[in-house]
């Protein structure tokens, strides 16, 4: 048997990025541990069992900079399910993260997107035309059963 652990993604500043994924998501910080005077292992991960965890590496040179906000060429980055998609909307709200497309229902459930902190570029326009954000997440509802 074999599953994916986690993933990477490439952040500009610890910090903030776990303050975007814990605070304003919800997620909880499973480490982060220094590993020199300027490298951390840092993961989050959503409160669900088994979920998928995200390492947060920090950006060491041009080749990544560039990289933070467009790991998935601006499509959407995350698929993230919730079994109270009202509440972790509101939570959104609370928040602050821009919602880029309000909840639809759809055949597979209930969605939204919303950006993460790193939907503008350096002159704080928006990345595209399109009001995509650099790394985007899914919500929908999901079936118990």
């Amino acid at each position: 048997m074999q599953k994916i652990a986690q993933i990477t993604l490439v952040v500009k500043d610890y910090e903030e990025a776990i303050a975007f994924y814990c605070t304003k998501l919800g997620f909880r910080l499973v480490e982060d541990t220094p590993l020199s005077n300027t490298k951390r292992w840092v993961v989050v991960q959503p409160d669900a069992p088994y979920s998928c965890a995200i390492l947060l590496a920090k950006a060491v040179n041009p080749d990544q900079e560039a990289a933070i906000g467009h790991q998935t060429g601006g499509r959407v980055f995350l698929f993230l399910h919730t079994s109270d998609f009202e509440n972790f909307h509101q939570q959104l709200i609370h928040h602050k993260v821009q919602i880029v497309r309000e909840p639809v229902v759809e055949p597979y459930g209930k969605v939204l997107v919303f950006a993460d902190l790193y939907r503008y570029d350096k002159q704080f326009r928006p990345i595209s035309a399109v009001p995509h954000c650099s790394v985007c997440l899914y919500a929908s509802a999901f079936n118990q059963n």
